[in-house]
């Protein structure tokens, strides 16, 4: 069904919608605390507090973020097995968060101890600074088991954003998780680790310096989980599954009195179907099969699982090269915290440029005339992203993000010799960072808005998280493959007493086994990220813009199996 023109007109996110999105913006907020931590703070500190640390060890850390690229596997179970009297959404979103909050407290406790992640938090007890006896496989464990709550949380949450908001502010789903997990995510990464940071503080905020930060990683996880606790029982006391259905507040049409009245619609697939077929397990999985069975599906799977491929040596290694090289890491946090107010402020902008993009389409003859009178920067754009559609913020995502993999090189290689950064370089690294982490969330929002527009809200939290999962997995599965791969490549002469041997992955191996002087010959983030990128230009221009076009211009029809 094509938008009216009066909805054409007025593409802001609805007042009476206010309230649901304030709420989304908060639940997914919570989620991104812990997704903060695995994705970034903890590889984070393995790095900079263990320099040993190996990027395979990281790799295989990286295992514990697995759960939430594989919840599609238990996403049915959260859609159909659910208590009426409390809701569909409420049943899972209420428990988990709970559990969550609790299992954040009990680990923060063991790392305070030194129970678990020894050494993390010793500046803080006055004890010897450094990290001990760490074992990445517990560390796996006890962080996959918060990922894994945390995706099933965004099962639910998901699905109850195709029913919680009308149908004229769908788009913003998408913007309300973008700001929500990128606060959750950058206080737990960036903001996190600067305050954590003993040079950080002592830098900017202290007249005498102390050996430690002003947050430690136990206390920073007990503080998580009471702010997960408290949003709970906000949840628990104050919400509903479905909001009242509000009259006269969202489109304008001019009444005979001149008074502008409209009506806001809802998709209440959970409301439409029988409610037993919903609470049927076995109805939900033959619906999610025969989702998988569609044709555009089938082709959205396979875009997903190579689009990211070409950013993953980047975003996964150049910061972690940097601090390598000497970067401090306090100079880095600052760099990442100028983004932040970016990725809030233009999380909205993406999903209106979505929202905005999908309207335009004017069908064959209207394509024809825009062709006519377009100049030479509409044929830029053109020749770039194609015509204009609901995915077109997402491939102007990839190109951006292809464009700061290609930088990384650049600014890794071009790190001063002498350790001393300056003004330049530090502009440089921020603007290498800005760039690809803007890009990175209006592909994401674009992706995310595209997904809102086909999901069938019968499927509800299954139908969104096989969407999102194939997004999240797709940026995942090469992860721990490409890392493994810069340790490969990576080649050490040492030079021993007993002559001169080559060795590949760390210099720490020439020192600890070898007892020679390692000397870099060959660094593998280069040839990795080059490949990296050259394989990114050529899955674009030979295959993802064409097949984006195609799959942008189906009706909702198509993607449905209701």
């Amino acid at each position: 069904m094509e938008p009216s023109a009066k909805l054409k007109k007025n593409s802001q996110l609805p007042r009476a919608d206010l309230p649901q999105f304030y709420l989304l913006v908060a639940l997914y907020f919570v989620q991104g605390i812990p997704v903060g931590l695995a994705f970034g703070a903890i590889p984070f500190l393995l790095k900079s507090m263990a320099k040993q640390t190996s990027f395979t060890s990281l790799g295989v850390f990286s295992v514990a973020t697995y759960p939430y690229s594989l919840k599609i596997l238990w996403s049915p179970i959260v859609d159909s097995c659910y208590s009426r009297k409390i809701g569909r959404r409420r049943t899972w979103i209420i428990p988990v968060q709970l559990v969550s909050g609790l299992i954040l407290i009990l680990l923060g406790w063991m790392i305070s101890h030194n129970y678990i992640f020894e050494g993390v938090d010793n500046a803080f007890h006055g004890l010897p600074i450094g990290l001990t006896n760490v074992n990445i496989m517990s560390l796996v464990w006890y962080f996959g088991l918060l990922v894994f709550l945390c995706a099933t949380q965004d099962i639910a949450v998901d699905g109850w954003a195709l029913t919680i908001l009308s149908k004229q502010a769908l788009s913003y789903a998408s913007t309300a998780q973008t700001v929500g997990l990128n606060i959750g995510y950058f206080l737990s990464f960036t903001v996190f680790l600067s305050l954590n940071s003993n040079d950080f503080v002592n830098k900017y905020f202290r007249a005498e310096p102390k050996p430690y930060g002003w947050v430690s990683l136990g206390g920073y996880m007990k503080f998580s989980g009471i702010v997960y606790i408290l949003l709970t029982m906000y949840v628990v006391l104050f919400t509903k599954e479905r909001p009242p259905r509000v009259r006269n507040l969202a489109l304008p049409q001019t009444t005979n009195q001149g008074i502008e009245k409209a009506e806001l619609e809802y998709q209440d697939g959970d409301v439409a179907t029988d409610e037993k077929d919903t609470q049927d397990i076995g109805y939900i999985y033959r619906c999610f099969l025969k989702v998988l069975g569609l044709p555009p599906i089938r082709m959205l799977v396979f875009i997903h699982l190579i689009a990211k491929v070409a950013f993953q040596c980047n975003e996964g290694a150049t910061n972690l090269k940097l601090l390598e090289r000497g970067f401090k890491r306090e100079d880095l946090a600052v760099t990442v915290l100028i983004d932040v107010p970016f990725e809030i402020i233009f999380g909205y902008y993406v999903a209106k440029w979505s929202s905005d993009a999908d309207q335009s389409r004017d069908g064959a003859h209207g394509s024809i005339l825009r062709a006519k009178r377009e100049g030479a920067l509409q044929r830029i754009n053109r020749f770039f992203v194609g015509d204009a559609g609901v995915l077109t913020p997402w491939l102007w995502g990839i190109l951006g993000r292809l464009t700061a993999a290609a930088m990384g090189s650049f600014v890794v290689a071009r790190f001063p010799s002498d350790g001393q950064i300056t003004t330049g370089y530090f502009l440089l690294v921020v603007f290498q960072h800005l760039l690809g982490s803007f890009m990175n969330t209006v592909q994401f929002v674009g992706i995310s808005a595209f997904h809102t527009r086909i999901a069938d809200p019968v499927l509800g939290g299954t139908y969104m998280t096989l969407l999102n999962t194939l997004s999240n997995f797709g940026g995942t599965w090469p992860r721990i493959i490409v890392m493994s791969m810069i340790n490969h490549f990576t080649l050490f002469k040492c030079v021993a007493e007993n002559g001169v041997t080559f060795v590949r992955g760390t210099g720490e191996l020439c020192t600890t086994e070898l007892m020679g002087t390692p000397t870099l010959v060959r660094d593998g983030y280069y040839v990795v990220n080059t490949v990296c990128v050259l394989l990114g230009i050529v899955l674009y221009f030979g295959f993802l813009k064409r097949e984006a076009q195609v799959l942008q211009k189906l009706p909702v029809s198509a993607w449905r199996c209701t």
